[in-house]
């Protein structure tokens, strides 16, 4: 097996932390976690929850995009927010960024994300030609 490459696009925010945008292994991509942040000044959005999302489902787009890929290849989506009540929000800017058939999917409700967002989305993508 080719040994792990590292995804990184300047279209998306830099890691706030120890950790790579995206690593492709084998078959699959594995996105990192991706809040609310505007890649150019690293400033969280200003907004509701629907801009958060928006901002969030653009970075991803545009780490999936350095990967070769789009969102469409996403097989796999975890999304993370401090309040459930937002669900039904997030369902409907989703509609605008995937087609069916639609990723498989969790939402858990956390305490806290970083720099207080509402929401952080990470993924798992089929690499380019494997779906």
């Amino acid at each position: 097996m080719a040994p792990d490459q590292i995804i990184s696009t300047t279209l998306a925010p830099a890691a706030i932390g120890p950790y790579s945008q995206a690593v492709r292994h084998g078959d699959l991509v594995f996105l990192s976690g991706q809040i609310p942040l505007d890649p150019e000044s690293m400033e969280v959005v200003s907004g509701g929850i629907q801009a958060q999302a928006v901002r969030v489902l653009e970075n991803m787009s545009a780490v999936t995009a350095a990967a070769s890929g789009s969102l469409q290849d996403v097989i796999k989506l975890t999304i993370f927010l401090t309040d459930l009540a937002d669900f039904a929000v997030v369902n409907e800017t989703m509609k605008r960024y995937f087609e069916a058939p639609y990723p498989a999917r969790s939402t858990v409700q956390v305490a806290a994300l970083p720099r207080g967002v509402g929401i952080e989305i990470e993924a798992i993508m089929a690499a380019p030609g494997t779906r």
